[in-house]
């Protein structure tokens, strides 16, 4: 019970560079008896995002980024939802019900939005608000992973850069990423960065705070070498793009960058 739902890797503010990672974990905490689930299904995609704390460990370091991390399974609550998502607390996921989402009581859905969700939010408006605080509004960088097949059919993509309608990191990003060798990089793509009320909506669209959300196939990532290998590959490019990307501390007013 005392664990925290997430944890902090310290780096320097001034670097105005704020990594994220959603989806880091599948702990359940034991007073929740695996949500009903079997062991198997909870080291699959839809309990979490395989390698990607990997990947958010190794360029946090490199960069000497700080970082935030969750540290709990998105099936309890989904950290890249709004509250109002319907997906926010899955009953159904890749086809399996989640026994112990169902008929949930609004008390304990309020219960695991105090416990998980609404912590790890707080957390990260505390290190965007440190970087503010020292003059350099970070832009913020989230990292997750997607399946290499989706029913069957195998997605070509060895990364993704998702975003929505700011260009100022995603853009610049794209760029870096596609000059990686023999790297195949999809724009918004398999999923779209367009989620009103996700992490990156929450805290930088709505801050007018530069952002951008890397996915990495998970078969490229699941052992720390790969990890490893694809953290320094982000390293590369990011160092790259802060240093030269136009108005990436910044914040922009709306309409300027946003669209809002």
């Amino acid at each position: 019970m005392g664990e925290k739902p997430y944890r902090t890797i310290a780096g320097d503010v001034k670097l105005g560079l704020l990594i994220l990672c959603d989806h880091a974990q599948n702990r359940i905490p034991d007073d929740f008896n695996t949500l009903g689930m079997r062991s198997e299904d909870l080291h699959r995609h839809i309990a979490f995002d395989l390698g990607a704390e990997g990947v958010a460990q190794f360029l946090a370091k490199m960069l000497g980024a700080p970082a935030v991390i969750s540290c709990f399974s998105r099936l309890l609550v989904d950290p890249n939802r709004g509250l109002d998502d319907p997906t926010l607390i899955m009953q159904l996921a890749d086809g399996l019900v989640i026994p112990g989402n169902v008929d949930l009581s609004p008390e304990a859905r309020e219960a695991r939005l105090e416990r998980f969700y609404r912590p790890y939010h707080a957390a990260i408006d505390k290190a965007v608000q440190a970087a503010i605080d020292v003059g350099k509004p970070p832009a913020i960088l989230s990292l997750h992973s997607f399946t290499q097949a989706w029913k069957g059919v195998p997605r070509p993509w060895s990364a993704s850069v998702l975003w929505d309608k700011d260009p100022r990191l995603a853009v610049p990003l794209l760029g870096g990423l596609r000059t990686i060798p023999d790297a195949v990089i999809g724009d918004n793509v398999p999923y779209s960065g367009q989620l009103k009320g996700d992490t990156l909506y929450q805290h930088a669209t709505s801050r007018g705070l530069a952002h951008a959300l890397i996915e990495v196939r998970q078969d490229l990532i699941l052992g720390e070498e790969g990890q490893a290998e694809w953290a320094a590959h982000l390293a590369r490019v990011v160092t790259d793009v802060l240093q030269s990307a136009p108005g990436l501390h910044t914040i922009a007013h709306h309409g300027s960058h946003t669209g809002l």
